[in-house]
């Protein structure tokens, strides 16, 4: 586009994805936590493991107090912020209304594996209209919304599978990660080879 005779760029859009939460209206129900397990069960609503879910109700059921905390992202750094908040006068203290997966606990990481976990919003091929949390809250207490904003620079995303074997390489060692992978691919080739042989 031309201003003036310059050139000037458009800034691209971009959509924004946001879960509110209405700390009013939730029960402490923890639907949204087995919705989203199940969503992101291999295969697709196989199981139900809400330790693998991607949002978790904190919760005070003496004081009536339930906050849900999305999973965000992986950092491999504990934080140095050890704040306390006073609800209803009783102290919380900062994890717990943190929804970054890190080393100093175990929230927010694949049971199994240990892997971070994220909320990717559902993301799925036909997309949702909203996510399965927002979906399944009956108390109204999850809201979704989409909005435009101007994009900045496009940083490069990095994959979740990128995340997922740093966290691994840190915990482990990258050379275990590579030996390990090159044993998978043995045994995989093995197989294959012995399948091909019975044809």
């Amino acid at each position: 586009m031309q201003e003036g005779g310059i050139a000037v760029s458009e800034k691209k859009k971009k959509t924004v994805k946001i879960i509110k939460v209405d700390l009013d209206k939730c029960n402490g129900c923890r639907a949204c936590e087995v919705a989203c397990s199940a969503f992101h069960a291999l295969p697709k609503y196989s199981s139900n493991n809400p330790a693998r879910s991607r949002i978790r109700v904190i919760q005070d059921p003496l004081r009536d107090v339930y906050v849900p905390i999305r999973a965000g992202d992986y950092t491999p750094a504990e934080c140095t912020g050890r704040h306390t908040y006073t609800i209803n006068e009783k102290e919380y203290d900062e994890c717990s209304f943190c929804g970054v997966s890190c080393p100093s606990r175990e929230i927010f990481k694949e049971p199994d594996s240990g892997l971070p976990l994220k909320c990717d919003m559902c993301e799925s091929d036909p997309p949702l209209e909203e996510p399965m949390c927002v979906q399944w809250c009956l108390a109204d207490a999850l809201t979704y919304e989409e909005r435009e904003e101007e994009a900045e620079e496009e940083e490069e995303k990095r994959e979740e599978m990128e995340i997922g074997l740093e966290a691994l390489a840190n915990k482990y060692g990258f050379q275990k990660i590579m030996d390990t992978i090159a044993r998978m691919s043995i045994s995989k080739m093995g197989l294959e080879q012995k399948a091909k042989a019975e044809d």
